[in-house]
């Protein structure tokens, strides 16, 4: 059993529990939390993966360690937020899938429990998924989709490397090279949507531009893949860097979003 994130979670579960307020979520902060989940979801798988994989193990510890701490604590924001019926019931299904997810993830990796875990990370994405729609719907702006759409990419940037993990371990889940192929496809547009969004700023123009510069480097790995030639680690890293700048950008749409009230 991986000992350190599951303390951590522990800690912080008590540590939310003892708080006598928190600060209140409004609607394009929840979008961003909920999209969070989505991509907290195929973090955990990755670091999960990394340590099997034996890939940037010491970091992935961190990783998880850090990534389970967020999704409890994104679930308690979350779960006091709920406008209403709706929103509150997929928090509560969410959470339940979680509790299953975060046990298998906190375990030690070998290709059968992979497969679970895999299945788990896809239950919890989906039912994030749902979340952040329900919240966008209640939301209603324009900028509210794009901090959807931003945050989506967030999550693919980890998905995809998680899957490019998978492959690189011969992981015996059909599909898994099809699954690959739609994300990086669905990176590549939803970029290009966000590119040609009219309440772009200059700064987040700028942020484009670079996150669009660092996807050209990381495609050029997939190539390597392509021959079965796998570089996981210069994925991985590369995956760290696209999400780092993804999160400043959803932030930017969520600054935006906020002003458009």
């Amino acid at each position: 059993m991986i000992r350190s994130p599951l303390l951590a979670s522990l800690t912080l579960c008590l540590t939310l529990g003892a708080l006598p307020c928190q600060a209140a979520l409004d609607d394009a902060e929840a979008i961003n939390r909920a999209g969070q989940q989505r991509m907290l979801s195929q973090r955990v798988a990755k670091s999960y993966l990394m340590i099997g994989t034996e890939t940037r193990a010491e970091l992935a510890m961190t990783q998880l360690d850090s990534s389970v701490a967020s999704v409890e604590e994104n679930s308690a924001l979350l779960g006091d937020y709920a406008p209403n019926a709706a929103i509150r019931g997929a928090v509560d299904e969410a959470s339940g899938t979680w509790l299953k997810f975060r046990e298998r993830a906190l375990g030690k990796p070998d290709k059968e429990s992979s497969l679970e875990v895999l299945r788990l990370a896809e239950r919890f994405l989906a039912q994030s998924e749902s979340l952040v729609q329900r919240i966008e719907q209640h939301n209603g702006t324009p900028a509210g989709h794009l901090v959807n759409r931003s945050g989506r990419l967030r999550m693919l940037s980890q998905r995809i490397a998680m899957l490019y993990l998978a492959l690189s371990w011969n992981l015996p889940e059909p599909g898994l090279e099809r699954e690959f192929v739609t994300a990086v496809e669905e990176f590549d547009q939803g970029l290009a949507e966000l590119r040609g969004a009219k309440q772009n700023s200059a700064t987040i123009n700028q942020r484009l531009e670079q996150i669009g510069n660092q996807w050209r480097f990381a495609r050029a790995g997939f190539q390597l893949a392509e021959q079965s030639r796998y570089v996981p680690t210069v994925i991985v890293t590369t995956s760290d860097s696209l999400l780092q700048k993804l999160e400043a950008l959803t932030a930017d749409y969520a600054t935006l979003a906020q002003a458009k009230r």
